[in-house]
């Protein structure tokens, strides 16, 4: 599934209309009826259904749900909210058809009258504005809008929410709050920001007849699915040995933070790495050993700061590390002189800031596994403008210092240094606790010794990680006591679930 820009929409709008040749009112045919069929899954054959439709295709969708659903014996009424003369084009076709039904039309703008035919409704249907909206609303839509948010008791809205951004980088604008959101043809990239995604409640991206795949080549944002999970995680041989599956190193812990290391040691294992070995201090092999005891050790002290990294075929670095001196020479070594993929993490990130430039002298890639207070760090930037825009901001790291960005949230976005960007669903609020960022990066490095492609292998270890989390939590666990090592856990289950038919 894509991820569009309001741009990227029109332009696809215009290519199937004008190339292709499909008639406009087909289209809105189509997206009416997908949408009609969806919302006959919500509602109820009693409910009063009020639609409110403005100017426009997203109006024009409006008027073909209607008479859809009064076709089929729903309670329908429209709202019209602009004047006559503002219907035009596929709309006013669609409108005509609507009339030409039966169907009953109020054309109204007043407070009043919108107050109460909201408060008359069981379900709101919003279909005034889409994705065309360029700062906040005016009068008298936004207190419309108002009006339907605090009186209505359940809201559908159309492609998207009236008033919202489809784009990243807009904070000032008032938007239809809606339990539900069915979204044309390709998502939106405000489904994924931390201040626009809670206005589309539960969404669905519906398809109109749009020839997605001959257009999508030029698109660089799409949601990784499960299918995409399925199609790319490399297949096991059955004559594979421990070789086979790569020899890792994780570089980090210390005597007062040994379980950062171990959990991503134990992630990595558990996810497929064929061999691993844990550089660490003393005193954390002593506490890790024990629990791990499928991994190699290497001791780290002032005695060896320059570590042989033959034979290895990627490596992690900074869970638990520390920031002092040593720690920091360990991080710079790593990035000077691996000739294997790197990921870095936590306290490796801090250490990487001094001197960005040399990432990007690096043959092999590097992976950066930053959550928003780490990625603002890296940038120089404060946290609400990196979460106003972060597809922007991990599209220019990574291609200023040709690097892999996983840009952890709700929504984690993988970037890649072309400017090529994933976006991973799976996940859950259980997982915002200590020990989960080390998790995903032992997992991380486990994909990188797997897949041929490191683009796919970020995004399987995203994918793994967060399903592991939803399972866990299904079967076993809340999102109150969901642990990080419960994930760890929950692995195996990702595998079993996902790969079964395979």
């Amino acid at each position: 599934m894509y991820i569009v820009t309001a741009k990227e929409m029109y332009e696809w709008d215009h290519y199937t209309i004008e190339e292709i040749g499909m008639d406009g009112r087909l289209l809105m045919e189509n997206a009416g009826r997908a949408i009609a069929s969806r919302v006959m899954e919500i509602i109820k054959s009693q409910d009063q259904i009020t639609v409110f439709v403005g100017k426009g295709n997203n109006g024009g969708d409006g008027f073909v749900i209607a008479r859809t659903l009064l076709n089929l014996n729903y309670n329908i009424t429209v709202v019209q909210i602009v004047p006559d003369e503002k219907i035009t084009e596929e709309a006013a076709y669609h409108k005509q058809l609507f009339l030409n039904i039966g169907g009953h039309m109020t054309v109204t703008r007043d407070p009043e009258a919108i107050a109460e035919l909201v408060g008359q409704s069981d379900v709101v249907i919003d279909a005034m504005i889409g994705i065309g909206v360029h700062g906040p609303l005016r009068e008298p839509v936004a207190s419309i809008v108002s009006t339907i948010n605090k009186k209505a008791a359940c809201i559908i809205a159309i492609d998207i929410p009236t008033g919202l951004p489809a784009d990243e980088g807009v904070t000032n604008f008032s938007a239809i709050q809606a339990d539900y959101t069915f979204v044309i043809e390709a998502a939106k990239m405000s489904m994924f920001l931390q201040h626009t995604a809670p206005y589309y409640g539960a969404w669905e991206v519906v398809s109109i007849g749009i020839p997605v795949n001959k257009l999508a080549g030029d698109l660089q944002c799409k949601i990784w699915e499960q299918r995409c999970f399925r199609q790319t995680l490399p297949k096991r041989d059955p004559y594979a040995h421990k070789g086979s599956h790569g020899k890792g190193l994780v570089i980090g812990g210390s005597s007062v933070m040994p379980g950062s290391i171990a959990m991503t040691a134990k992630a990595a294992l558990r996810a497929g790495a064929g061999l691993l070995t844990i550089g660490t201090t003393g005193e954390a092999i002593v506490s890790i050993a024990p629990t791990c005891p499928e991994a190699t050790y290497l001791k780290l002290d002032h005695s060896n700061e320059s570590i042989s990294l033959d034979h290895f075929d990627a490596i992690a670095i900074g869970m638990g590390l520390g920031r002092g001196r040593f720690a920091g020479k360990l991080v710079m070594q790593m990035v000077q002189t691996a000739n294997v993929p790197l990921v870095i993490d936590a306290d490796g990130l801090f250490h990487v800031k001094t001197d960005l430039s040399m990432l990007a002298k690096r043959s092999q890639p590097t992976i950066v596994t930053p959550h928003p207070g780490e990625m603002a760090m890296l940038l120089g930037i404060t946290i609400p403008e990196l979460l106003v825009k972060p597809f922007h901001y991990a599209r220019e790291f990574a291609s200023s210092y040709q690097t892999y960005v996983v840009l952890k949230g709700k929504h984690t976005i993988i970037t890649a240094p072309n400017g090529q960007q994933a976006v991973n669903r799976t996940g859950n609020q259980g997982l915002a606790k200590g020990g989960s960022g080390d998790v995903l990066s032992g997992i991380v490095l486990a994909m990188l010794m797997q897949h041929e492609h490191t683009f796919a292998a970020l995004c399987n270890a995203c994918f793994i990680h967060g399903a592991a989390a939803d399972i866990q939590v299904e079967k076993n666990h809340s999102y109150y006591d969901l642990l990080a090592t419960d994930v760890i856990d929950g692995i195996p289950d990702v595998y079993r679930t996902f790969l079964k038919k395979q």
